[in-house]
């Protein structure tokens, strides 16, 4: 079974979320990656408006052809409220249940959210990339912090995403004509390379191409399905 390091509990104040992230985000390293990639992690959560159950799943994915290698996926509650800027405290512990359950440890992860691109530099792809000790990076759909300059039209453009004069993330078009994502680094990646491992994982090469690359929009469809109650968790 896949392992992760325990760092802290997760029942906190508000307040006390903050201070951990605060002490936390010293711990993370933007770095190159050490080894080649085989495997690709997307991670995804699900809620339904106003309950605390959580669905939570992980999708692995071979790099070179995309085809799943395992997926697994979770029920439980929040038991953190919704708060901007704190939301891995409200969905880690979901996705770390689902992590303790696959077969395989993927070599990188991506996941639905931010890595650095986050007021404390430390959104879910950090703080959760500390947990597990291993490549971590965010593929957002929208921006929390930072402005950019629209990149070009065409698939592979990309524009860095500044905040007070730092460069944290990148607005990256995954195809042509269509909105960005943002990609940022999470822990033990830089961003030259989760761009690239985006791009990979979009799904062009396979004769489609969605927004949103495969390891997180499989783990998005997976995720709801278990809400709706057309999958069980595992």
């Amino acid at each position: 079974m896949a392992t992760y390091q325990l760092l802290h509990d997760w029942t906190v104040t508000p307040a006390e979320a903050v201070a951990l992230q605060q002490q936390l985000r010293h711990e993370i390293r933007i770095q190159p990656l050490i080894k080649p990639v085989e495997t690709i992690a997307g991670c995804d959560i699900s809620f339904n408006k106003f309950e605390e159950t959580v669905y939570a799943g992980i999708v692995v994915l071979r790099l070179d052809t995309l085809e799943v290698v395992e997926e697994v996926g979770v029920v439980s509650s929040a038991t953190f409220p919704y708060i901007p800027g704190l939301l891995s405290f409200r969905e880690i512990p979901s996705l770390l249940e689902a992590w303790s359950k696959l077969k395989t440890e993927p070599d990188v992860v991506m996941f639905d959210g931010q890595g650095i691109a986050h007021p404390r530099r430390i959104g879910i792809a950090s703080h959760g990339g500390l947990f597990l000790n291993r490549p971590t990076f965010g593929c957002a759909k929208s921006v929390l912090v930072g402005r950019y300059d629209e990149p070009a039209p065409e698939r592979g453009a990309w524009s860095p995403m500044k905040h007070y004069g730092e460069t944290i993330g990148a607005a990256l078009r995954t195809k042509n004509k269509v909105n960005p994502v943002y990609v940022s680094s999470g822990h033990l990646i830089d961003l030259e390379t989760a761009i690239a491992l985006t791009l990979q994982c979009d799904g062009a090469r396979r004769g489609y191409g969605y927004r949103i690359p495969e390891p997180t929009r499989l783990t998005h469809n997976l995720v709801n399905a278990l809400r709706r109650g057309e999958r069980n968790p595992d």
